[in-house]
């Protein structure tokens, strides 16, 4: 009997639908009344396609509210945008100039966030829509008015039609994962010193809650302003301080309870990214002197949770943290379990600090306490230093957003020209083939145009039919308009680019057949039109990094690894020298490793996006977000052992301890070396994966060398978790066994190592 009753929409459906109700009555109302209400035909021309183009062609994130806000902040640059159309369309060659210039810019604004990609390709069209006849500056007035009805009119139907219920915000998923911490901290502080595996899998799900990819696109903290960053560094110091507390040995007089191994294992799945800023610098407390560390983890981060939640406490927790800090920092020596436990409780603490302070300024702003430089650098930077470093970041031909908006701006302004010098009619639908069927890959490109162009031709076909049976009977068109327009951005967005160009050919017939008298002839320009700018968008992919991020990734993370063990190696040889250390902002090749960081992970993020298909084995197997992982644990690392918060003079280690600990970092350094040279996309490189060093007797360090200080600890316990991130990047090349081999060996004398699985917002301001 089931069968007998239609089944419900999917929800890709509901959704689709739902968005296309609100695109079809702002655009047909503004269409509409302008048209036969007021007789501006240039006007309605504007209302209707601005509208389609800030939600029909676009996808803005969020909720309704959300996509209203947006929307209202891009009226003035429409303006701005149309007005410069208008004027620089007179002639061929400023009209060119000016699609670069402004292409460029309005691509590259996708560094900002999801936010400001989303309305990029809206943007785009609304400088694209008055650059083709009729160049008449002197409706610029009707344009503009056109414009903005329809804007209006687009963004009342996003706050009143169907609004969609708003998904959790950052602050709030950060609140529930702090909040879990503070349970996780309580429980640990009496008999048995672990965690229950109902505890374990409450903190994993917060902790993965936190990622990137698990949060709506408008809530992602992926912006360069101030707060952004501050809560950004909020979620990753959270996961930081989840997957340090899980991973927490119990106290060395105590048995391991049979729990404790399970969750030392879900700590290296969950981990957070030393990239947070949160982990620990070195092991000098001995546990039992001074206040309870866990207790004063637990009151810090109960204090962060209440912050996060719009409440304002008075700090003393924070302060009380910081005590508690010190206190472990100066006590006493004692046996290597005291030390590895007392290692470790550091590590608690610095990453429930990083998380407060973070909290702190991803509320109150700059009115947040100073923190101290360095991992908070951005503290004290106002908007437009933080942009300007963003934009400064990603501006080289190695970032993978500086390769998409010089690709799209050289495809249009390609576009503009040829349309200008043929005189194409309708060479508006030229550069808006051009601009969104282009992608970031030629095989991706390629695909997508056969479809389109299928489709664009079978909507041509109906089109002209149309048109030919209904001849000039305006009413027959303004009828059907809009329901078809509902059924375009209902289907298109789910069935595909095929479907979405068959059935807005069709659409585009009954608008202009509207505003002239049309013939068949319309739908020929109108394929006509799609098969140039589809030509010219395939010759810029092509020419332009035709394989997207799949070449920049592997070369990016080549560096970033090349770099990681140069600061490996020079790490573990100041620690093992001693010396005078002095209180500056970040460790020797910190801005480097930065930077290559940066480049990597907005790579990562477009490698994502595109599709996987039939790309060349090993590449497409190895885990790519375990070395971004290796390159923040590195950073963040090196910075906690080497950058004292006051001047102090620190003694060399004994001969067997340096002995060994140097020897552990040139161990893992070569291990990043060999794995840079396999991923690196170089003409003579071999594809053949080269194993990692086999640990050997000499190199064992199942034994603790005698009287090895509390800095020695620290610093292996560093190096266990790039060795766990090595593991974890060797695992589908060939080397696990080796990898991991090494792990365990280092683990043994060390403590546990934990690898993060993080996934950062892209931006260079990563603390």
């Amino acid at each position: 009997m089931g069968g007998a009753f239609p089944r419900p929409p999917s929800p890709a459906y509901r959704a689709a639908a739902r968005r296309a109700l609100r695109v079809t009555i702002a655009a047909g109302a503004g269409f509409y009344v302008l048209l036969y209400g007021f007789d501006l035909a240039v006007g309605a021309t504007y209302a209707l396609f601005g509208a389609i183009a800030m939600a029909g062609l676009s996808h803005l994130p969020g909720s309704g509210r959300q996509r209203a806000t947006l929307l209202l902040c891009t009226v003035p640059v429409c303006w701005v945008l149309i007005t410069l159309g208008t004027y620089l369309s007179v002639r061929t060659w400023s009209a060119v100039l000016g699609m670069l210039v402004v292409g460029f810019a309005l691509a590259f604004t996708a560094v900002g966030g999801p936010r400001f990609a989303g309305a990029a390709t809206g943007l785009q069209l609304m400088y694209i829509l008055p650059s083709f006849p009729p160049y008449d500056p002197g409706s610029l007035g009707e344009r503009l008015a056109g414009a903005t009805f329809g804007l209006a009119l687009l963004i009342i139907a996003e706050m009143t039609l169907l609004p969609e219920p708003g998904a959790p915000s950052y602050r709030d998923r950060a609140a529930r994962a702090v909040e879990a911490a503070v349970r996780c901290a309580d429980r640990l502080r009496s008999a048995p010193y672990t965690l229950p595996e109902d505890t374990l899998r409450t903190a994993r799900a917060l902790s993965d809650g936190l990622r990137s990819s698990q949060v709506p696109e408008a809530e992602r903290p992926a912006g360069a302003g101030l707060r952004q960053r501050a809560l950004a560094h909020t979620g990753l110091a959270t996961r930081t301080l989840l997957g340090r507390l899980t991973a927490l040995p119990p106290p060395p007089d105590v048995a391991p309870h049979a729990g404790a191994g399970a969750g030392r294992a879900d700590a290296d799945a969950e981990g957070a990214a030393t990239a947070a800023g949160g982990t620990a610098g070195a092991a000098e407390s001995t546990e039992g002197r001074g206040p309870d560390p866990l207790r004063a983890v637990a009151e810090a981060a109960r204090e962060a949770a209440e912050r996060l939640r719009g409440r304002a406490p008075d700090g003393r927790a924070h302060a009380a943290l910081e005590q508690a800090r010190q206190a472990l920092a100066e006590g006493e020596d004692g046996s290597p379990a005291e030390l590895r436990r007392n290692a470790a409780l550091l590590e608690v603490a610095d990453a429930a600090l990083a998380m407060s302070t973070a909290a702190d300024i991803a509320v109150r702003g700059r009115a947040a306490d100073a923190p101290a430089p360095g991992r908070f650098w951005y503290a004290r930077q106002r908007a437009p230093r933080l942009w300007w470093r963003r934009l400064s970041g990603h501006a080289g031909g190695r970032s993978v957003f500086f390769q998409n908006a010089v690709r799209i701006s050289l495809a249009l302004a390609a576009a503009r020209l040829i349309a200008g010098i043929d005189t194409l009619p309708h060479g508006f639908w030229v550069l808006l083939a051009t601009l969104t069927l282009t992608r970031t890959t030629v095989r991706e490109t390629r695909t997508t145009e056969r479809k389109a162009l299928t489709g664009t031709l079978v909507g041509a076909l109906v089109a002209a039919t149309l048109l030919a049976l209904v001849g000039t009977d305006i009413e027959v068109y303004a009828v059907a308009l809009p329901p078809l327009m509902l059924v375009t951005f209902t289907v298109g967005p789910v069935k595909g680019v095929g479907w979405a160009q068959a059935l807005f050919t069709v659409v585009v017939a009954l608008v202009f057949a509207q505003l002239a008298p049309a013939t068949w002839q319309l739908a020929e320009f109108r394929l006509l039109d799609v098969l140039t700018g589809s030509a010219i968008g395939a010759v810029f992919g092509l020419l332009a990094w035709p394989r997207g991020a799949h070449d920049e990734l592997r070369r990016s993370v080549a560096v970033l690894l090349r770099i990681a063990a140069e600061i490996v190696v020079a790490t573990t040889a100041q620690i093992a020298a001693g010396g005078r250390r002095v209180p500056v902002l970040t460790a020797p090749g910190h801005r480097s490793l930065q930077h290559a960081l940066v480049l990597a992970e907005s790579a990562y993020a477009q490698y994502q996006s595109e599709p996987q298909g039939r790309r060349t084995p090993p590449p497409a197997r190895r885990d790519w977000q375990a070395a971004l992982i290796a390159g923040h644990h590195t950073l963040w690392g090196a910075d906690r052992l080497l950058v004292p918060p006051e001047p102090v003079v620190v003694p060399p280690l004994g001969p067997d301890a340096s002995e060994s600990l140097i020897r552990t970092g040139d161990r893992v350094a070569a291990g990043m070396l060999l794995t840079s040279a396999r991923m690196d996309p170089t003409g003579d490189t071999t594809e053949t994966p080269a194993p990692l060093h086999a640990p050997t007797a000499s190199a064992t360090m199942a034994a603790d060398p005698p009287d090895a200080p509390r800095a020695y600890y620290a610093t292996v316990s560093w190096l266990a978790s790039l060795t766990t991130d090595l593991a974890r990047l060797a695992e589908e090349t060939g080397t696990t066994a080796t990898a991991t081999a090494t792990a365990t060996d280092i683990r043994t004398g060390a403590g546990t190592g934990t690898a993060a699985d993080a996934e950062a917002p892209v931006g260079e301001g990563r603390a």
